[in-house]
């Protein structure tokens, strides 16, 4: 289901437990975005309606792009931070709470003394279009509550499952001091090993601006990190984490953005 179209109401409760089967069922549909029905702000609309200055990195002038990586963390992660380190590269890191973030405090913590951006992808991967407004919030505060505990700090950005989100996900979101963030590009990580390929379909959607959806639960995305970041570096691009991206903007709750 394309963007600005309806979803279909919720019919009741359709609480579901994440098997790895599920999950990659779920993951194959990414490339979707299906559910959105919210308006969505784009990060240089963001920064043309903000004043003072962007920090560090200034998206009005320069050519940024943002390298996400969503349901970790898991075996690779490390790895994935040795890379980031090396190349210099901020990057944000769409958390899951259970199997992930509990199972892998330590790398958590990492993630945000290395200078990334923490963010929420929901306790289990349900897609929040489909469940009762309660369950939505248990989805996104546990994780919150989850990542607090390790870092001393609830994050401040969110990523739907699937990018499926409505009304009653923003506001709830809103509630909860969450903006919204989905993406421009993604390699379809979740349905091959080759990381060639996988770096090839990031730098062919690779543009200003833009938002990479990886994920750091696969085996062919961390070897083919490498390579992007060098390629796109020769591009003349400079890697920001989200946030950077809207600034001097905001991530204002509640609100969707999308390049």
């Amino acid at each position: 289901m394309p963007f600005g179209k309806k979803p279909a109401p919720r019919t009741g409760r359709r609480s579901v437990g994440v098997t790895a089967a599920s999950f990659l069922a779920a993951a194959s549909l990414v490339l979707s975005l299906a559910g959105c029905s919210v308006d969505t702000v784009a990060p240089a609309g963001a920064r043309d309606e903000a004043k003072g200055e962007a920090g560090p990195v200034d998206c009005r002038r320069a050519k940024c792009i943002a390298l996400t990586f969503d349901a970790g963390p898991g075996k690779d992660t490390p790895r994935l931070l040795d890379i980031l380190k090396e190349e210099g590269v901020p990057a944000t890191f769409f958390l899951l709470g259970k199997n992930h973030v509990v199972r892998h405090p330590d790398v958590v913590r990492r993630i945000a003394a290395e200078g990334h951006e923490v963010a929420n992808h929901t306790w289990t991967h349900q897609v929040l279009t489909d469940i009762e407004p309660e369950e939505i919030r248990q989805e996104l505060s546990r994780t919150q509550d989850a990542i607090a505990k390790i870092t001393g700090r609830k994050p401040t950005l969110m990523r739907p499952p699937q990018g499926r989100t409505d009304d009653t996900v923003s506001e709830i979101s809103r509630e909860l001091g969450l903006a919204q963030v989905l993406w421009s590009v993604t390699a379809k990580d979740y349905s091959t090993t080759d990381s060639d390929l996988i770096r090839q379909r990031t730098l062919d959607g690779a543009d200003k601006d833009g938002i990479i959806l990886l994920h750091d639960i696969y085996d062919g995305t961390v070897p083919a990190v490498p390579g992007i970041i060098e390629e796109l570096k020769k591009r003349g691009f400079t890697f920001v984490t989200v946030p950077q991206l809207l600034a001097p903007a905001k991530a204002e709750p509640g609100t969707v953005y999308r390049p």
